[in-house]
């Protein structure tokens, strides 16, 4: 499997070639023909022509209703004035009214004749100019719609005060060494940006080999600035104004969602919606705001289904929505319609609307009712009977955000959510006892249940498990903080491994633990490296909770790997065989290495006043939300927030 063919999922992501081919669409267009335009000019003359015929008036006949003359019907009867009375309206009959009726006749036909002419003249015109200059017009008059359509969905929205933002500008480390290397990572962001802004701009994501703009079925068929959206917050922390005001202008001027297009309902939320919405907290910027409600709005039709669980898709102009055709039967998967949660709570925050907010807890309320096999929570979910699909259970790609979000409701509730607390919980003790394993090495790993039978494989998705469980360890019940701190440490050290035991110290898309092979991958397709960023991610965690120093070793060995191995001189590309000296690339500059990687590489070399992780909960694309305290949410009634 060649690298570019991968799609990602899940915050997380998955091979692209299961899905099958993107589905062509078809964006409906003003385009008009000279031929056509002929027809509307030969129309309106005919009209013009049958309207003269059956409106100009009558010679032969001295008195008539003429609805043009506002002299004639008067709504009152007067005889003195040796009018007739007829039906309740007074038709004049003295001489002198029908003199003015021919003056008035005339007056019309000399009108017709003039709208007649100038309707001539006006056909002429048009006849004369060329193929390009009527097309122009057209666009002209398309845009002038588009326009008025943006200035009706831009409606401003409620005040709503911020909560208390802290620690959006600062983190300088005093140690020059790691100041150093944090300016080198600053340095990679600015390399990714500015290819991406010379040869891929607008586009959702970057070739930087073929320098051009490319795209996934995941995106639907639109250049919707993915790699724009995603950067934001990660430009805005390391400092890079003038790019953040450059991706602020084209978002404000270019990003449309009225388009005719497909898309990923999870991908376009946690990428889109959580992008957005970090711009915005860290900017103070309306048009993040407004922007983000709008494409929320699009999103909703999604979840009409008979059980509220949404389609994986959605045609943002139709609201049409559907399931991937590989996902057991049509199935919605676990991971991405319980990765809402984070945005929607903070729509329902910033617009006062509670639709958002229902929305997902609804998706909450089903699940706690259905019966889960071993404690488990199987991956499929069918939207039309709300039962089970196959019996996979994962905490990798498919199920791995899921997991994440129960925590995370919780911590951004201000610890007030204790129904996605006990949730959270429930799930953890279920996956450490039929999940976790020690190999026969030492490495723990987190295997797949698949059918009743444990798969002694974990892939580099699974990794961000080690920064949730040390995330998850404060208010852990049974005081068991310390245990599962260590259990994070374990999970770090592994992954870690999968790295080490590589000849790019890259790690690959999977790695087995059957008999000899341990943290290996085996299978030429899970050999690859597309820039991910989940073993970062757990890097920094167990940096804030523990400040062991092997963990920005770890985070700077693996920043040294990116440079040497994936970056080229038209940006940073993923690789297909991290076991190989002299490897190929797959030539995609993932939006999540600008969202992601690179923003959790800078974090690990920044002081901890930068996003405090006590006013701030990063969704699972790493784009930072502050904690809602009780006193700032309208949601507080709620008996989730008691």
């Amino acid at each position: 499997m060649s690298a570019p063919a991968l799609l990602p999922l899940a915050g997380r992501r998955l091979p692209a070639l299961s899905l099958g081919q993107s589905f062509p669409h078809h964006r409906a267009t003003l385009r008009l023909s000279e031929k056509f335009i002929l027809l509307l000019i030969l129309s309106a003359f005919i009209t013009l022509c049958f309207g003269a015929f059956f409106f100009l008036p009558d010679s032969s006949k001295h008195k008539r209703f003429d609805l043009g003359l506002e002299d004639v019907l008067i709504p009152h009867v007067d005889t003195s004035k040796g009018g007739k009375n007829l039906g309740g309206f007074l038709i004049h009959g003295q001489g002198h009214d029908e003199h003015r009726h021919r003056e008035e006749e005339e007056r019309l036909r000399n009108k017709i004749r003039a709208d007649h002419e100038k309707a001539l003249e006006e056909a002429k015109e048009k006849l004369k100019k060329s193929r390009d200059e009527i097309q122009a017009e057209i666009q002209t008059e398309k845009n002038k719609v588009v326009q008025e359509l943006k200035k009706k969905d831009s409606k401003p929205l409620p005040p709503v005060p911020l909560p208390n933002l802290i620690g959006i500008n600062s983190g300088e480390p005093v140690d020059p060494d790691i100041r150093e290397k944090r300016n080198k990572i600053k340095e990679m962001m600015k390399h990714a940006w500015d290819n991406y802004r010379q040869y891929g701009w607008g586009h959702n994501e970057l070739k930087p080999i073929a320098r051009k703009g490319h795209s996934t079925n995941i995106f639907g068929n639109s250049q919707m600035g993915a790699t724009i959206v995603d950067a934001l917050d990660t430009l805005y922390i390391m400092g890079l104004h003038d790019e953040f005001r450059e991706g602020q202008e084209w978002i404000d001027k270019n990003l449309d969602f009225s388009v005719n297009s497909e898309v990923s309902v999870f991908e376009v939320n946690i990428r889109f919606i959580g992008g957005l919405l970090a711009a915005y907290y860290l900017s103070g910027q309306e048009v993040f705001k407004i922007k983000a409600v709008q494409l929320a709005g699009k999103l909703l039709p999604a979840f009409n289904t008979p059980t509220g669980i949404p389609w994986a898709m959605v045609n943002l102009k139709s609201g049409v929505g559907r399931n991937w055709g590989w996902a057991s039967a049509g199935s919605s998967i676990l991971a991405e319609f319980g990765t809402l949660h984070m945005e929607f709570v903070h729509l329902s925050y910033l617009t006062g609307d509670p639709v958002y907010y229902n929305k997902v807890m609804h998706i909450r309320k089903l699940l706690q009712k259905m019966d889960r096999p071993n404690g488990l929570y199987p991956n499929y979910l069918n939207p039309r009977t709300g039962r089970w699909g196959q019996h996979h259970t994962s905490v990798g790609g498919l199920g791995d955000s899921f997991y994440e979000y129960l925590l995370k409701a919780w911590l951004m509730s201000d610890k007030m959510d204790t129904e996605a607390r006990k949730m959270y919980d429930d799930a953890i003790e279920a996956i450490e006892k039929h999940l976790i394993r020690k190999s026969n090495g030492g490495l723990t790993f987190i295997g797949e249940w698949k059918n009743g039978h444990l798969e002694r494989k974990m892939g580099h998705l699974t990794c961000f498990a080690g920064g949730m469980f040390a995330l998850g360890a404060d208010g852990s019940r049974d005081d068991k903080a310390g245990h599962y701190l260590q259990l994070g440490a374990e999970i770090a050290h592994t992954c870690h491994e999968s790295y080490d035991r590589t000849t790019l110290k890259l790690g690959p898309e999977a790695f087995k633990f059957d008999g000899g092979v341990e943290a290996v991958a085996v299978r030429q397709n899970e050999k690859y490296y597309i820039l991910r960023p989940e073993v970062i991610e757990t890097y920094w965690y167990m940096w804030r909770f523990t400040h062991d120093p092997k963990y920005r070793q770890w985070g700077w060995e693996a920043t040294q790997a990116i440079d040497k191995y994936c970056r080229v001189s038209g940006g940073f590309s993923g690789v297909k065989d991290v076991y190989s000296s002299s490897p190929t690339y797959d030539d995609v500059q993932q939006s999540f290495f600008l969202a992601e990687t690179l923003k959790y590489l800078y974090l690990l070399f920044s002081n901890d006043d930068l996003l405090p992780l006590d006013n701030w909960v990063f969704n699972t694309e790493a784009h930072p939300l502050p904690v809602l305290h009780l006193t700032n949410t309208t949601l507080s009634g709620n008996p989730a927030y008691r």
